[in-house]
Formats: structure tokens, sequence, C-alpha cells
């Protein structure tokens, strides 16, 4: 029977790295690669003595896992992030897809999005990543933020979800940092693509940012969060594209992970 490898990457997950780990505890390996955390993240994972730990660098999110992935023991990679967390069901599917022998080489896993102490059933309706999959047949695309996993192989999708909570422990300072932190890796990605940033960019793309989730996605029917989760996307787009500009006149954005 094939084995499973489980990767976890993190930076200052002192919230969320205890259950992230114990929910990735059924694979044959446990490998947490961490950016130099300088919160109790360290602390934690140290707690597990049969889990894997490294530190290294963070570039970006692709070249990361990109740089992890190969170090694995076991071709049938299981990724998760600090604040996604399994479940009986979902853990057992997974093990039963391995040992089936499939022939696809990558499974998308749904996942039940959380925000604020409150499940989302409409904004970010079938959301899935891919998060089991031959590291042998894949490989996360070169981008900065939300990159890909690029297949030499079909992909199947698996029946049972993750729970994702990117709020969680954290509170809503620390969401807004990393949403900041996303603004710039998107920029990045875009810089090149966009050659003169106009109102559209600024006016336009966020305006329709914010009613592609709360409207199109129905996320006033999720209440506040919805509306908040709305904005906030909104804002982001917008901030994104002032960047790309400033990027344009010659500025610089930091890249780096801070405390």
């Amino acid at each position: 029977m094939e084995k499973i490898t489980a990767i976890i990457p993190c930076f200052n997950e002192e919230h969320n790295i205890r259950g992230a780990i114990e929910s990735c505890l059924f694979a044959d390996e446990v490998i947490v690669v961490d950016s130099f955390s300088t919160d109790k993240t360290v602390e934690i994972i140290k707690e597990f003595p049969q889990v894997k730990f490294v530190q290294h660098e963070y570039e970006h999110s692709a070249a990361q896992k990109n740089w992890i992935i190969p170090q694995a023991k076991h071709d049938w990679i299981f990724l998760l992030d600090a604040d996604e967390r399994t479940n009986k069901d979902l853990i057992e599917e997974i093990r039963q897809t391995v040992k089936s022998e499939p022939k696809e080489v990558a499974f998308w896993i749904g996942r039940d999005n959380y925000f604020m102490d409150q499940k989302l059933n409409h904004i970010w309706a079938g959301d899935a990543v891919i998060r089991l999959f031959r590291k042998s047949q894949c490989k996360y695309q070169n981008k900065h933020v939300h990159a890909e996993i690029e297949t030499n192989g079909p992909i199947g999708r698996l029946k049972n979800s993750l729970a994702h909570d990117t709020y969680q422990g954290k509170g809503l300072e620390a969401h807004l940092l990393k949403g900041m932190r996303y603004t710039t890796w998107a920029a990045l990605d875009r810089v090149n693509k966009i050659q003169k940033v106009t109102l559209y960019h600024l006016l336009i793309k966020p305006f329709f940012a914010f009613l592609k989730r709360y409207l199109l996605q129905k996320g006033f029917l999720d209440g506040k969060a919805g509306f908040i989760i709305s904005c906030m996307g909104a804002w982001n787009v917008f901030i994104r594209n002032v960047k790309v500009w400033r990027m344009h006149q010659g500025e610089k954005f930091s890249t780096k992970l801070k405390s």
C-alpha cells in the first residue's frame, strides 16, 4: 500500500498549528515547514516528536511548497494550510483513495468556509482546492498568490470537505494585515501584465469585485459576514491595483513576512 506525506506550511500560527498537526497525524509522515515564526508556533510544533520540522526563508507560497514537496518520503502528498482542518470521513476517504491506486494524479477537495464565527453557506460556495496529489506528477505554478497545481495526468474530486477558517484565533487586525500582504504578492503577479493603471482598475474592477461576492455569490444571504467579505474583497482589488501603479513608478514593496 502506498504511503502519504502530509505537509503544513506555516508562519506565526500559534493559534492554529496544533489543530493542523492533529488533522494530519493519520499520514505516514508529517512535515511542518515554518518561515521562522516569532510567536509560539515552533514551541508547539516541538510538542509533536513524530513531526519532521524544518525552517525555510519565505519567498512566496508556491515557492515554499515547491521547495518542501520534493523532500517528502512518499509520492502521495496531502497539503494542509494551518487554518484548515480534516475530519474522520475525509481522512478515511483519503486513505481509501490512495489505497485504490487511482488513475488520477491529483484530487480537488471542497472547503466549508467560516468567517467571524459563522459558516458561510453562500459566498465562496463551491470553493475547492487541490490538496491530495502525487509529487512525481504535480507542481505549483510559479505565482506569488493563489497558485494552482499543474498536473501531468487526470484530476479527480473527493466527496468530503475540509473546514477552512481564515479568521479563527487571529482577529480583525491580523486578518487585515494578511490581506495587505496578499495585495503585494497579487500586484507582483500583475505588474507586467497591466501596462497602464486607469480608473477602470481603480474604480470599475473593485466595484465588480464587490458585486461578484455580494450579489452573484449571494453574499447578502450570509448577513454581516457576507457584506464584510465583499467589502474587503473590493478593497483588496483597489489596493492591489494602486500597488501595481506605484510599482510602475518605481516604488518597492516588501514581500517578507512580518511578525
